[in-house]
Parts: structure tokens; sequence; C-alpha cells
């Protein structure tokens, strides 16, 4: 039985490539890269990420967290039926298509695809789509419960992915503040995609597909499914630095999906309280939402032009001023003994020894401290820098 079943696994993860809504959350993923490294280039004329680089994370940054979501999925049983796969389909499609990824909170996704089922079920309804009929899930059946504890779990993902890569992704913006003067926003526009394997009970695949990998256990039936579950984020940030806003935002997150988690728990001597939890747990993520795009409306900029020297905007990867340790909201106040307060005599003073430069910084404390390095002639001429002037 066990090679059976790691046979089935086997030719279920060739199956995730079937599945329309993984190429179309890559197609979405080189668009995102295409935007950002266009963007960039308009306001500093040079790109910091490679542009397949959201490409290229879409499912490596979440493989670790997906094998870990699959094994608690199958270890304690989480079966979810069918027709709630069809529903998270079409609705991670919908987001995808409007462009607003505040939508592809798993939260949001697996709430509204309940919602719908649980409708039918109590209007009686059901429609096809592309051959694939659609119809009602009873509460009752045990699905609130799973899908609880299963949007707990993606929550608690989303918030680990957007506190590691949140910051890395965010790209500087440079906008106009009230007071005319120029200023430094960040946008950070991230999709994943974790492949999850869910169990779905009975022959109901089978029905559709012949050629879905199923497995017996003693009499009844059930099918693997590797599944791409979209998780989606967008946040821009202007008053605070993104190094510190994304971990915040990824820790309100988290917690969210812990309390969601407990919810499902419960919902196992009540399954109301699943479905409750879920919809507490949806306003709960837009409140989350809400607040911090509120915060970072402010008018006041953390990178901007100072007088005390030049602020940095951006590091590029690999360039001396990574190596440096140099951060985005640090401030260059001298460059090789010489004050600086402009990009161009930031530049003008590197010529200055342009085999070595030392760097006089002030950092997010206010602190002063120095350093030093090293260029090359294979590096970036203004030592990978990019800065608010």
């Amino acid at each position: 039985m066990v090679t059976e079943i790691l046979i089935e696994i086997a030719r279920a993860i060739g199956r995730l490539f079937m599945n329309p809504i993984f190429y179309i959350a890559m197609l979405m993923a080189i668009y995102l890269g295409y935007r950002r490294v266009k963007r960039e280039r308009k306001f500093f004329h040079i790109r910091i990420l490679w542009g397949w680089s959201e490409a290229i994370g879409l499912l490596k940054e979440g493989l670790l967290i997906s094998f870990c979501i699959s094994i608690l999925s199958i270890g304690f049983g989480l079966t979810v039926p069918i027709q709630f796969l069809y529903a998270l389909t079409i609705i991670s499609f919908i987001a995808l298509i409007i462009y607003v990824f505040h939508l592809l909170s798993p939260i949001i996704i697996f709430t509204l695809s309940l919602a719908v089922l649980f409708v039918f079920d109590y209007l009686n309804v059901s429609f096809n789509v592309l051959g694939l009929a659609i119809h009602g899930v009873d509460m009752t059946e045990g699905i609130a419960v799973t899908g609880a504890i299963l949007a707990g779990l993606f929550l608690v993902a989303e918030g680990m992915l957007i506190r590691k890569y949140g910051a890395q992704y965010a790209s500087p913006i440079v906008e106009n503040s009230k007071r005319g003067l120029k200023a430094v926003a960040f946008l950070s526009k991230k999709i994943w995609v974790l492949p999850i394997f869910f169990v779905v009970p009975g022959n109901v695949i089978d029905a559709y597909f012949p050629w879905w990998p199923q497995f017996s256990l003693d009499s009844t039936k059930f099918s693997f499914v590797l599944f791409p579950i979209l998780i989606g984020f967008q946040q821009m940030t202007r008053h605070t630095l993104p190094v510190y806003l994304y971990p915040k935002l990824g820790r309100a997150v988290i917690i969210l999906g812990e309390l969601v988690i407990i919810g499902g728990l419960v919902a196992f001597f009540a399954p109301i309280v699943g479905f409750a939890m879920l919809l507490v747990g949806l306003v709960a993520r837009i409140g989350i939402s809400i607040r911090f795009v509120t915060r970072e409306q402010k008018d006041v900029y953390a990178v901007s032009a100072k007088s005390s020297g030049v602020m940095i905007a951006g590091v590029l990867p690999n360039s001396p001023a990574e190596k440096m340790g140099l951060d985005v909201g640090e401030i260059i106040r001298k460059v090789n003994g010489v004050e600086v307060h402009s990009e161009r005599q930031l530049y003008e003073a590197l010529q200055i020894n342009a085999a070595h430069c030392r760097l006089e910084v002030l950092n997010h404390k206010n602190e002063i401290r120095l350093t030093q390095h090293v260029v090359y002639n294979g590096d970036h001429h203004r030592i990978g820098l990019l800065v608010a002037d």
C-alpha cells in the first residue's frame, strides 16, 4: 500500500502542471517583474532586482511552507470536497484578473469559496463551468472545520512570507509630497504559489478526470490532489521604512492565523463556529490592511532629500554598497572625507579614490558609523546606490 500511495503522490505532482491557475499565476509573476523593472528604470535609470525575480520566487520561496502544510493536512486528515477546490480556482482567477492582490489573502479566498458553496446548498442550485458541475456543500459535513483550520494555516504562511520577503521586493517610487518636494515611497506587490496536497474523499475526481491519481484505504477511496494555493500581497509604504513595516504586518497576519486555527479546532464541537471564525478572520484581515494603508498615507516620508547628507533609496544586490552593509533610509554624510549633499556631489567624491571608498554614514538610530570597501573595475560606478535627491 505504501508503494501505491507513493506512486500516486508522484503522479499527483505531475498533475499540478496541468492546472491552468498555475500558468496564470506564472504569467502574472512575470508581468509583476516587468512592471517593477520598468518603474525603477523610469525613476532611477536602473533596475534593482532582476526582472525574473518574481517568477523565480513564485514557487521557490514558499516550497518549505507548502511541504509543512501538506504534511499537517494529510496527517490530521483535513479532507476537502472537490467542489471547494473548484470554487477556490474560480475566485483566485477573478482576483488575479482584476489585479487586486488584497483579495488573494487566504482567509478571503477561503471564506468567499465556502460562502458560495453554502449558499448553493441552501438554495439547492448548481451550474457547469467548462464541463465541471459545481454544486453546494452542507456546512455540517465538516468543511467548515477543515476550512477554518486550513485558512488559519495559510494565514500563518502569508504572514511568514510577508515578514521574510516583503522588504526584499519593496520597489522605490519617486513621488511629490504635498509641499512639492521629491520623496520616495516603496511598493511591494508579490504573488506566491503554494502547491498543497489535499485529500479528496470518494471517487468524485474520477468521475470527471479518470486519469487523476487515486488510492484506496480498505473500502474507502481517496484521491490525492496537488493543488496550487495562491497568496497575493501588496502594500505601499511611505511613512515607515520597508525593513520595519513588513515584519510588523507579517506578525499581525501570523497572530490572526493562529486565532483562526484555534477557532477551527473549537468548530469540531460546533461546525457553525468554523464558518463564523472565517468571517471574523476575513473582517480582521481587511482591517489589518486598512490600518497599515491608512498609516502609510501620511505626508511624512521616511526617505526624502536631507540637508545633512544623501539619503539611500535603494541598494543594488551584490554591489559594493551591499557589501558595506548600507541600508535604505541611511544617510551618507561624507565620501572619502568630503561632505556630500546631492547625488552629483556623491559621484564626484567617489572619483577622488576610484579604487577605494570610505563612507561616513548616519544609520537609522542617528548614530554615525564608518565603512569602507575596495571598488573593482566590474562594480557599479556609483557603488550600487539609488539615492533620494
